[in-house]
C-alpha cells in the first residue's frame, strides 16, 4: 500500500525492548515479516527485543526498516535497521516513533511502550494491540485501542487504519 505518490505507508511497532519474551519476539518477527509484504515501511526504536524481531522480519522478505534511536549513535541500531535515526533524546523518542507511522502495532511490552501506547492515542493515531496493554478511555469515547488476535489481523487492521488516515 502507498502513502502518496512513490511513498511507501509507515507503520510504527512498539514493544518489550532487551526483557522481550519469546513468544513476543515471535509475534514481532511475523508483524515484520507481514508488513513488509504488504508494502509497508516498518518503523521502531531501533534497539533490540521487539524492536530487533520486527526488523529482521521486514527484511527476510527484502523489507526496509527505520528505526529512531534513543541515543546519539547510528551503530546502536540492531542489524536489520536500514535507516537509523540517532535522537540523543532517550526516551523521548517515543513521541517519534509513534508520531513516524500512519497507525502503531503494539507488541507486548513494558511502561516504555505504554507511554508510546499514550502519546500515540493523545495524536489520535489508530493503535493496533498484540498481547499488550488494554486501554480503554475513561469517557467511553470509543478512540482506545483495538486488539488484534494474531499477527495477521494486526497487521491487517493496521494497514486498513493507515489507509483511512
Amino acid at each position: 500500500m502507498k502513502a502518496g505518490i512513490g511513498r511507501q505507508v509507515q507503520i510504527s511497532v512498539i514493544g518489550r525492548g532487551v526483557d522481550a519474551s519469546p513468544d513476543s519476539m515471535v509475534l514481532a518477527d511475523e508483524v515484520g515479516r507481514l508488513l513488509a509484504l504488504r508494502g509497508a515501511t516498518v518503523v521502531c526504536g531501533g534497539l533490540e527485543g521487539v524492536m530487533e524481531a520486527v526488523c529482521r522480519g521486514a527484511k527476510s522478505v527484502g523489507g526496509r526498516t527505520v528505526g529512531i534511536l534513543p541515543g546519539s549513535d547510528p551503530k546502536a541500531a540492531n542489524q536489520w535497521v536500514d535507516v537509523p535515526i540517532p535522537t540523543g533524546l532517550g526516551h523521548a523518542r517515543n513521541a517519534i516513533v509513534v508520531k513516524a507511522g500512519a497507525a502503531v502495532i503494539a507488541i507486548s511490552g513494558a511502561y516504555g511502550t505504554l507511554s508510546e501506547i499514550g502519546h500515540a492515542l493523545s495524536e489520535h493515531k489508530p493503535v493496533i494491540g498484540l498481547k499488550t496493554w488494554r486501554l480503554d478511555p475513561p469517557d467511553d469515547t470509543g478512540s482506545g485501542m483495538v486488539l488484534a488476535a494474531t499477527p495477521e489481523d494486526a497487521v491487517n487492521k493496521a494497514m486498513a487504519a493507515a489507509s483511512r488516515g
